[in-house]
């Protein structure tokens, strides 16, 4: 039996002390130190997942909202001829389309709309009615169970029955009434239809409660007349109505309308749907639209012609291929920050098997073995990165609220056990027995990581990113962090090289300090030939993706710029109405606002034709009248239709106006001959002359056909005088938005204010920027890069503190030499910032290297908010910024490193006495 020894007093003899206790108190502050980094590494891991689940959520609901409730609400009708239903009817199968609804589909807090109507209006013979265009107005009848919750009657009573050959008793809006000129008691008549004559007496007005709300979306009229227009040519305004009847009229719908029609329309709540559960939503979607749920709904209520429909399962397609679309661009940044934080973890395990090494070689050659060793470095690490992992995992999740905790609980599970075995993975490998240099093996894993970039490469450029829909391309992801790395391993071999000749050099002059601290910097600290990769490909890394993310955003930016320009026409229009040209004062006032830098003013009419452009006859045209510079100006910043302006010169009297025309019309002019073209615009007759080809005009959004482009002047006045008068404005410009609009409501007539088209690329380019899915990837992309930056100023201080004993050890020795503290400092900065003065600016020429390598397959629609020409163009700042910013924190890092640390280090060291 064993027991414990006992002293010659009978006391027990103390034992081994507990290895964990013991390492803790021994190196407090380190045990803090890989806390802090496993806490802070754990934390952006489990937040990150959270706040992309986030913004998908956000982006599809604000996606489905912007569609409105009629295109996000299950639609289920049925007509008369296949058998009436009673208002009990009408319930029983609300009720039943809600019992089927599921638990993935939940139905807007607003509730369901039910009821009948008329499917067409009649016409009303009154006399005293208004007629804007001689149009008889139009009233429809519509009966909802609910009208009584979101009415509220103003005059009159509710309707009631009536009798078959009574006029049947109907409520009107109150703004309806007054817009009809109809009061209480006030008897309609209608025009004859296939049943008949029919009348209708008015006996109540209402208020709708809640006239912007879901409720009375798709129920059109019934809060208030509207003004509609007929079909044909040329339109006709006319007054169109809804009224409210009692349920027990629902008879009386069929003989109104010639058919009626039942509805049930069900609102989803769009506020509850999330991005991850959109397959089962949609698969659900179907089934009640198209599938077995709407075959037993049709058995289920005993009508074989109920169809249900919704706009629903194509929103839910496009929301997810957006999301797709977006997906490799938005994954970028993150990737940065987790290969710069897993470089970082591994360069903190090797500093602490740097300052380790002697004590773990020590037990070693005491009999420990290597396994024993590095489970009692793992129990050590559990207990200080196990806590403070799970902390701030904890904390993640409290900071980022969201429904999903699988993907946190992955990614931070996996930070955490990297940065549990970072350390004892190093230990082993110290502790291994010692083999022979390996040049060659390292060769071929420097080969092998440039092989496999230059194939990422080429597939990205060969197939261009995954196809829309695919999602998440791994490709376009890793080939940046690839070059990145293939840079660093470049780097890092040519670096010595550059360095070492630097420091010969420096040492032909007279001082020692900048050839100590370069030849410092050529080689690595302690044994090494040469200096750690790893903070090199921290740098790098963040740089990179920096700067490669930076030019995707500066590129968004821009293409949005344009996009929104090419849809305004230039970044501010004002257009007068049909008919009506601008005020000479309102353009006048217009090009004097600030900001504006080409005023434009241009007579437009899409009614032109030209002959003598092939044998077709007569092509129909758009022309525009402008002054030429100015106009060269606007096509020049919109992108479209830019011409030199010298080629509109003024022509010889009598002879044809030169004119810029549109390629189409330019290749039937050469079809048929030298002659000139005619142009019939205006009822003038006008001979051009074709002096240029364009592609489009500022004017016309789309491909550009069909277009002449005249000079403004005495000649084109002469030619078709109403081109004298301006009825658009363009310019070029800071357009302020609500000048422009403040501008045209002084200046224009008071009667066609309203009636006048206000436009501004500014507000174009931001409704285009609006979408939360372009936000959430800004956002997401920014912070990336704020923590990628500061783990890659976390990996310049630990190369720092790695090199301090070595280096203390050098300036204790030089300053028994005479070496000054401020000579010291200096010996630091020369010693530290090579290496990562290079790595900031190989980063930026890694960076230009993927935007020119990868940037061609990049479509950067989704993030626009329009369709753009696929591809990134190589602009410098984006690049410079991010490389002279890091370059400038790692700078500043390193100089407060030396100032602080270089002094006490060297006191600390001839106090304690070199042993070294």
């Amino acid at each position: 039996m064993t027991g414990q020894a006992r002293t010659p007093g009978g006391r027990r003899a103390p034992g081994p002390a507990p290895w964990v206790r013991t390492r803790l108190r021994a190196a407090p502050l380190a045990a803090l130190l890989g806390v802090a980094l496993a806490f802070v590494a754990v934390l952006l891991a489990a937040a990150l997942p959270r706040a992309v689940d986030r913004g998908a959520d956000q982006a599809l609901r604000s996606f489905l909202h912007d569609r409105g409730p009629s295109q996000t609400s299950l639609t289920a009708t049925a007509t008369s001829r296949h058998g009436t239903m009673t208002p009990a009817e009408l319930d029983s199968v609300l009720g039943t389309l809600r019992s089927r609804t599921g638990d993935a589909l939940r139905l807007d807090p607003s509730g369901p709309v039910h009821g009948a109507r008329a499917l067409r209006g009649r016409a009303l013979a009154n006399p005293e009615l208004p007629r804007p265009e001689t149009v008889d107005p139009l009233l429809n009848l519509v009966h909802l169970p609910q009208a009584a919750e979101h009415t509220t009657m103003v005059a009159g009573r509710r309707p009631a029955a009536t009798a078959p050959d009574a006029p049947v008793e109907v409520a009107l809006a109150r703004s309806t009434a007054a817009t009809l000129n109809v009061s209480l008691g006030t008897v309609l008549d209608t025009r004859p239809n296939i049943f008949g004559t029919a009348r209708a007496v008015v006996v109540g007005l209402y208020d709708a409660t809640d006239s912007d709300g879901v409720y009375w979306t798709d129920l059109p009229c019934l809060a208030q007349a509207c003004l509609s227009a007929t079909p044909a040519l040329p339109p006709q305004q006319f007054w169109q109505a809804g009224a409210l009847i009692a349920a027990e009229s629902l008879d009386r719908l069929a003989p109104w309308g010639e058919t009626a029609e039942y509805f049930w329309r069900l609102p989803v709540d769009t506020g509850s749907l999330r991005a991850d559960r959109l397959p089962s939503v949609a698969k659900e979607t179907a089934a009640f639209v198209a599938g077995p749920t709407a075959s037993g709904l049709t058995s289920a209520v005993g009508r074989s012609d109920l169809r249900i429909s919704s706009r629903l399962p194509d929103l839910f397609e496009q929301a997810r291929a957006r999301e797709r679309a977006a997906a490799p661009l938005a994954a970028i940044g993150p990737a940065g920050v987790a290969g710069v934080a897993a470089v970082v973890l591994c360069l903190a395990a090797a500093l602490g098997g740097d300052r380790r090494e002697a004590e773990l070689r020590l037990l070693l050659a005491r009999g420990g073995s290597r396994t024993s060793i590095v489970r009692r470095l793992l129990a050590e690490g559990a207990v200080t990165v196990l806590p403070g992992s799970a902390l701030a995992c904890w904390l993640a999740l409290l900071l980022v609220p969201g429904p999903r905790m699988a993907a946190s609980l992955l990614a931070a599970s996996a930070v955490a056990l990297l940065s549990l075995l970072a350390f004892p993975v190093r230990a082993f490998v110290l502790l291994s027995p010692p083999r022979g240099p390996g040049p060659r093996r390292r060769l071929v894993a420097e080969l092998l990581v440039v092989a496999a970039t230059a194939a990422a490469v080429f597939e990205v450029r060969r197939r261009g990113v995954a196809p829309a829909g695919a999602g998440l391309d791994p490709l376009l992801v890793a080939a940046p962090l690839l070059l990145a790395l293939s840079g660093a391993l470049l780097l890092s071999r040519l670096q010595p090289a550059v360095v070492g000749l630097l420091a010969r050099a420096a040492g032909r002059g007279s001082g020692v300090v900048g050839f100590l601290g370069l030849t410092r910097a050529a080689r690595g600290t302690g044994n090494r030939a040469r200096p750690s990769v790893l903070p090199l490909i921290a740098l790098l890394l963040a740089v990179t993706t920096g700067g490669f993310g930076a030019t995707v955003l500066g590129t968004v930016e821009g293409a949005r710029l344009q996009a929104a320009r090419q849809a305004v026409g230039g970044d501010g229009q004002i257009s007068a109405p049909d008919g009506q040209s601008l005020p000479p004062e309102l353009v006048r006032a217009a090009a004097a606002l600030p900001g504006v830098r080409t005023s434009v003013p241009v007579w437009t009419r899409g009614d032109g034709s030209v002959t003598g452009a092939g044998p077709a006859g007569s092509v129909q045209v758009t022309v525009v009248v402008a002054d030429p510079a100015a106009y060269a100006e606007l096509a020049r910043t919109v992108g479209r239709g830019r011409f030199d302006p010298a080629v509109l010169a003024a022509a010889a009297p009598g002879a044809p106006l030169p004119a810029l025309v549109s390629r189409d019309l330019a290749r039937a002019a050469a079809g048929s001959g030298s002659g000139p073209l005619h142009l019939r615009i205006a009822g003038e007759d006008v001979a051009l002359r074709a002096a240029a080809v364009v592609d489009g005009t500022p004017v016309l959004p789309g491909d550009g056909s069909g277009v002449v482009v005249l000079p403004a002047g005495p000649a084109a006045a002469a030619a078709v005088p109403l081109s004298a008068r301006p009825n658009r404005w363009f310019a070029t410009g800071s357009t302020d938005p609500a000048r422009l609009a403040e501008l045209v409501r002084t200046g224009a007539p008071a009667a066609q204010a309203p009636h006048y088209l206000v436009r501004t690329s500014a507000e174009v380019v931001a409704e285009l920027g609006s979408d939360p899915l372009q936000r959430s990837a800004g956002r997401l992309f920014w912070a990336s890069l704020a923590a990628a930056a500061g783990f890659a100023l976390l990996a310049v201080l630990l190369t720092l503190v790695r090199a301090a004993p070595e280096r203390a050890a050098l300036l204790a020795r030089l300053r028994t030499m005479g070496l000054r503290p401020r000579q010291g400092v200096a010996l630091i900065l020369a010693e530290a910032l090579p290496q990562a003065l290079a790595a900031a600016f190989g980063g930026a020429l890694v960076a230009a290297a993927a935007v020119v390598l990868l940037g061609p397959a990049v479509d950067l629609s989704s993030m626009v908010g329009s369709a753009v020409p696929t591809g990134l163009g190589l602009a410098p700042w984006p690049v410079l910024s991010q490389a002279v910013g890091l370059a400038a924190l790692v700078a500043g890092v390193v100089l407060a490193e030396a100032a602080i640390s270089g002094r006490r280090q060297i006191t600390t060291e001839l106090r304690a006495g070199d042993n070294r």
